[in-house]
């Protein structure tokens, strides 16, 4: 199982270093204005440096391991990474109860539903001078507008799993003669599980785009505000390392969710183990 597992990662990684190769090549044969389109290494060289503590290491400040995490990169993630979890706990923590309901209930469905149409289209950015009028600047607007990009994905995903039981499930309960609550609580709520896990990891993944938007926005930290910042200073090099950064932490975010799904549902694909 190791192997494959080699096998497959060694797989997904060719395509990247062939495009990095490409892309070395080309900063070195002058093909590309480095202000424009620096190097891979000197996108890696101003990663680190991004992630390199700003002040000399003092004992008498705090331990070596709070030193060594003060770099701008892992101040800037732990800001995103915080209004991601609270932003996606707010919007998640309400669609989820909201769509267990509408899912369950044909009236709670027709008296929610044209509303949660109707809002469902308009992006989260399209927020931004809402936000910013309600809550002014810095954490609180950017965890509106994550809560917001989280709620839709979880709330259809969690109606739709419910709508969608088996209905051999329904009818054999109704057969046992159970009651509306068990049908709900131990046939109808497991049964719509996957469905809700799916729409957790998509809202997930959506939270961390719109954190991105928001940090450009309402707040003075964070990767999104980096890459603006950046971006003034024409920093191209720091651009694209924020970028990468952006695109590893996503990575791990999914693969994490991607695991726990697994482990979740085990149940789902008949493992025991």
């Amino acid at each position: 199982m190791k192997k494959m597992n080699w096998r497959e990662i060694g797989t997904g990684l060719v395509v990247p270093a062939v495009v990095v190769l490409l892309w070395q090549a080309s900063a070195m044969l002058g093909w590309v204005n480095p202000q424009v389109l620096p190097s891979p290494l000197a996108v890696v060289q101003k990663l680190l440096e991004y992630s390199l503590p700003l002040t000399a290491y003092d004992p008498a400040a705090g331990s070596w391991l709070s030193w060594a995490m003060s770099g701008e990169l892992w101040m800037d993630t732990l800001g995103s990474m915080y209004r991601v979890l609270v932003g996606f706990a707010i919007g998640a923590g309400l669609a989820l109860p909201l769509g267990l309901m509408m899912g369950s209930s044909q009236r709670a469905y027709a008296w929610f539903n044209p509303l949660m149409q109707l809002l469902r289209p308009i992006p989260p950015i399209a927020y931004i001078p809402l936000s910013i009028l309600w809550f002014g600047l810095g954490n609180a607007p950017a965890v509106f507008l994550i809560a917001i990009g989280a709620f839709f994905p979880v709330l259809m995903n969690t109606i739709a799993g419910v709508r969608q039981v088996d209905g051999i499930y329904i009818r054999a309960a109704r057969n046992l003669g159970v009651s509306q609550r068990t049908m709900f609580v131990r046939v109808m709520l497991p049964a719509a599980v996957p469905y809700i896990l799916s729409g957790v990891r998509i809202g997930i993944g959506t939270a961390f785009i719109v954190v991105i938007v928001s940090e450009m926005i309402a707040v003075n930290n964070g990767l999104g505000f980096r890459i603006l910042e950046a971006r003034e200073y024409f920093w191209s090099d720091k651009i694209i390392a924020g970028m990468i950064s952006i695109g590893l932490l996503g990575l791990f975010i999914d693969i994490g969710m991607n695991k726990l799904n697994n482990h979740l549902l085990r149940w789902h694909r008949g493992l025991e183990n």
